[in-house]
């Protein structure tokens, strides 16, 4: 009597079977499968474009990677059990597997999270100071902070460990709603809330960059229409424009390796923009050395227009198709990040008494899933490299079964 008395506690203790989410599971097991194979798709894409492509093998990349590891894990080993649980409305694996998932399951996602925030401190750094980018993101400190990150996470959410149970209104083992207070709370809200203010904080800074650059670089090409039209006449005009040269120069760098560019269109056009007033600069420094090698002297004849400058307009178009471009693409990363994450958060420490209905808490639980796919397709899917290596892959495992289907096409006719 009493093993049948402590088998129906256990039943109880790890289901989460209520009638109103009978209809609901169906849908959250179709939302899990879909993630399961698109995110393990997608993250093995990544990690083998990266291993057999060698021009992504970059230091940014590598940040990319750290990010497909953590979701991997995510999409392989945890979210098929997630499936589970809900197809049957119970956990079927065990107390011991339940707190080996709540520690996986945060520990991957708080590993996800700080890595996208280094992937938006590295892309501030390299357009806004290019020698801190070098020495916080070389090599070693690059594998410092990849091996901090998980380190961090595991001795965060290593102590949890007792507190990893079976929680009924999201169906699967998570942090016990009050038991670890108020440490539980504060780890959650600088884990994930802090961390993704400071992701939108960075791509706030970048677009403001960007933007300043590309309207400078806008005021440049004003100022090298006008002086085309007119021959220089004043040293003060003559050294605007030499000004202006290098202003331009260097907001064409900082657009194109913000946006991660592989044929730097805007720094090219800038470059030539700027090689009549270089060549004038060298020959100025060599017969005046107390003039700054920015700042072009007097010139008593007309400045012969560069020949190989592209067209104002092409050029001017492509600045903008690049900041619209970076500003689409920041906006979709932190949008689609907050989407994932603060619905969850918000509403576990808004709802401390479980008030709220089981199948919005079940909601919020699955948006967090959606995660751990979708990286993949923000910085993978971007980056016009990673399509290639993503197209060869594809080409590669499609081969043998391209080759079957024309074998047997030939033979039927």
């Amino acid at each position: 009597m009493l093993m049948n008395h402590t088998n129906q506690t256990e039943d109880d203790l790890f289901s989460c079977y209520s009638p109103a989410i009978v209809g609901y599971r169906y849908f959250a097991v179709l939302w899990g499968c879909a993630v399961t194979i698109t995110g393990t798709v997608g993250n093995l894409l990544t990690i083998l474009a990266f291993a057999l492509d060698p021009r992504l093998r970059t230091r940014f990349n590598v940040l990319i990677i750290n990010l497909a590891v953590a979701d991997l894990l995510s999409c392989t080993i945890l979210q098929p059990i997630s499936v589970d649980s809900y197809l049957h409305l119970r956990w079927r694996s065990g107390q011991l597997w339940c707190n080996i998932f709540g520690l996986l399951l945060f520990l991957s996602n708080s590993v996800s999270i700080i890595t996208l925030c280094l992937v938006a401190v590295s892309r501030y750094l390299l357009v806004a100071k290019r020698a801190v980018f070098e020495r916080v993101f070389s090599d070693r400190g690059l594998v410092l902070l990849l091996i901090s990150a998980w380190a961090l996470s595991l001795a965060s959410f290593g102590p949890l460990w007792p507190i990893y149970v079976f929680v009924p209104n999201v169906c699967m083992c998570s942090i016990h709603k009050t038991r670890g207070r108020p440490y539980t709370t504060i780890l959650l809200l600088f884990s994930f809330l802090i961390s993704l203010c400071c992701i939108g904080v960075f791509y706030l800074l970048i677009y403001r960059r960007v933007l300043i650059a590309s309207q400078a670089l806008l005021r440049y090409r004003f100022s090298r229409r006008s002086s085309r039209k007119k021959p220089a006449s004043s040293t003060q005009g003559t050294n605007d424009s030499g000004v202006e040269s290098g202003m331009a120069n260097t907001c064409g760098w900082e657009i194109s390796s913000q946006a991660d560019l592989a044929q730097n269109t805007n720094e090219i056009s800038c470059e030539n923009h700027s090689q009549s007033n270089q060549s004038s600069d060298k020959a100025s420094h060599s017969s005046a050395t107390k003039s700054p090698p920015d700042i072009v002297p007097t010139s008593s004849s007309p400045r012969p227009a560069p020949t190989n400058v592209a067209p104002s307009s092409h050029s001017t178009a492509l600045g903008e198709k690049e900041t619209k471009r970076v500003t689409h693409m920041c906006l979709t990363v932190f949008l689609c990040v907050v989407i994932c994450f603060v619905p969850f958060l918000l509403l576990n420490i808004a709802d401390k008494h479980n008030r709220a209905p089981q199948v919005l808490h079940m909601f919020c639980a699955n948006l967090t899933w959606l995660n751990s796919c979708i990286n993949p397709m923000l910085y993978a899917v971007m980056n016009r490299q990673f399509r290639q290596a993503y197209h060869v892959l594809l080409t590669r495992a499609a081969a043998p079964f391209t080759c079957l289907w024309t074998r047997c096409s030939t033979l039927k006719s």
